[in-house]
């Protein structure tokens, strides 16, 4: 239904044309009426009928001063003339306005809905190519999206693309790509999947807030940006799409960043965006690599560098972890520095592997050789010395087992020569060693120490200070010159009572008198 609102300044008239249109039969609804322009031209702007059928001749606001106010803030309504009077003028003043239907007073039912029904199939006509030109708006802005990933795609890609192929597409995006441009590239540190390339450029394209072009090639999401005004602004943001796509969805990823350059250039762009990409393999994944990254100073020349992976199996086979990734980490610090070539460097590695592989069960080489292949696949340095890393301390862990069997083995042969030799006032860790279990003093001093936690001299001294007590408990007359004589102190009484003193705060013979009235 169009809504209609009909003026005249003659009563009969408006009440004879409300009731003798069927209104409904012509898609039409009489909304109300009005005596005079300027009541007339207030329902309008509240209340912005469809239709309005108006007398020519009324007080205040006539009806062409109406046509000609409502056309300039109102230009979609359509107009009916009514008039008494058939001179040419108003007719041609009306048809300034679009009014294309004049109706001479008095008319019928007919006329008036014959002009209804012609500016009913106007305005039918005029909501379908509304539609139209809707629909078409709206395909071409669902298109627009796909068209500028491909256009982007296809200047990084396309060596034919130049100045012509952007000077159409200025007009097109409405964009004239003058000002310099920055190209970002994201690679993903997991499974390239769509949904996950749809996903980072989308988290890319709300936080940046200055995307010009988007598009996906491979494995990569690629972003075109205009030069930003804040350098520091654009670390931030982009910190922030690592961030908030690592809570979404536990992956990290490696943002290359160009330089500024003109849209022209994208291709130049990306390709710098890819020679970032290599330098992913020294910086290790995630993080933002910048064009200034890649022209960072010479590499550190390796004249005087040896890959030794032999200096690493020692501390392996003694099971010491600590000191072995100390020893891999010099290994790879210097490789990490000299940027190397990449089959260079995983050349080293795959002999370390090899190197260590050989220390483990001789049952276990077929089962640790199908590992090479992970190595092999690994794209940065840091992964394979963290892949390293893992078989040194698969491996360490295995002599170290070993080893504290032997070692505890060992420690309590000491113990016991200690518990026999109390009484020897040349026990000492020398003794032990050289004269009975033939090893190196200072070995079995650090390894009796890390087994027990005490020093040698120290577990001597507490053990005949424990012995002196159970024998002063034993033999409460005993003498303190025969305890210093049997615990090793021979005929030093004196020095031994400054021991046992420091040992449990009193001297013996308060020891024994303290025994001696706790008795009774």
């Amino acid at each position: 239904m169009y809504r209609t609102l009909l003026v005249d300044d003659e009563r009969i008239i408006l009440d004879g044309i409300s009731s003798m249109v069927d209104w409904p039969r012509h898609r039409t609804e009489l909304i109300g009426t009005a005596q005079n322009g300027i009541a007339a031209y207030e329902r309008i702007v509240a209340e912005s009928p469809d239709i309005v059928i108006t007398d020519i001749r009324m007080p205040g606001l006539d009806g062409l001063e109406l046509v000609a106010k409502t056309y300039a803030s109102h230009p979609h309504i359509r107009f009916i003339i009514l008039s008494g009077f058939s001179e040419f003028e108003y007719a041609n003043r009306a048809m300034q306005y679009g009014v294309k239907h004049y109706l001479l007073k008095p008319t019928n039912e007919h006329k008036i809905a014959a002009a209804l029904d012609e500016l009913v199939a106007e305005l039918d006509a005029a909501k379908d190519q509304l539609t139209f030109i809707a629909n078409m708006k709206l395909r071409f802005q669902r298109m627009v999206p796909h068209v500028k990933e491909q256009v982007l795609k296809e200047f990084v890609t396309n060596k034919t693309y130049g100045a012509h192929d952007l000077n159409y597409y200025r007009g097109l995006f409405q964009y004239d790509f003058d000002r310099p441009v920055q190209l970002l590239l994201f690679q993903l540190e997991g499974p390239a999947e769509f949904e996950y390339l749809f996903a980072i450029k989308n988290i890319a394209e709300d936080i940046l807030e200055s995307t010009l072009l988007s598009t996906t090639i491979g494995n990569h999401a690629l972003i075109l940006i205009e030069e930003p005004e804040d350098a520091e602004a654009v670390q931030e943001r982009l910190t922030r799409i690592r961030t908030t796509f690592l809570q979404y969805y536990k992956l990290d990823v490696t943002i290359a960043v160009s330089s500024l350059g003109e849209m022209i250039r994208a291709r130049a762009l990306y390709q710098e965006t890819l020679q970032c990409l290599n330098y992913r393999f020294y910086l290790g994944e995630g993080g933002i690599i910048t064009s200034k990254d890649i022209l960072s100073p010479a590499p550190l020349p390796l004249d005087d560098y040896e890959f030794d992976e032999e200096r690493i199996l020692l501390p392996v086979r003694s099971g010491h972890l600590q000191e072995a990734e100390e020893r891999l980490a010099e290994l790879f610090d210097p490789l990490k520095s000299a940027k190397l070539d990449i089959g260079m460097v995983k050349t080293y590695a795959i002999q370390q592997f090899i190197a260590l592989i050989r220390l483990d069960d001789p049952q276990r080489i077929n089962e640790n050789y199908k590992k090479l292949p992970l190595l092999l696949e690994l794209n940065t340095l840091q992964g394979m010395q963290d892949f390293l890393l893992a078989i040194v301390k698969e491996i360490a862990a295995k002599y170290y087992e070993q080893n504290v069997v032997k070692h505890t083995s060992i420690v309590r042969k000491v113990i016991d020569i200690i518990n026999d030799q109390l009484g020897n006032p040349g026990l000492s860790l020398n003794f032990v060693a050289g004269e009975m279990l033939y090893m190196n003093a200072d070995y079995l001093g650090k390894l009796f120490k890390k087994e027990t936690g005490e020093k040698f001299s120290n577990f001597v001294v507490k053990a005949r200070m424990k012995q002196a007590a159970h024998l002063i408990s034993a033999q409460p007359d005993i003498k303190i010159f025969e305890l210093a004589e049997r615990l090793g102190f021979g005929d030093n009484p004196q020095y031994f009572s400054q021991v046992f003193k420091k040992q449990f705060g009193c001297t013996p013979s308060e020891y024994m008198r303290g025994l001696e009235n706790s008795a009774f």
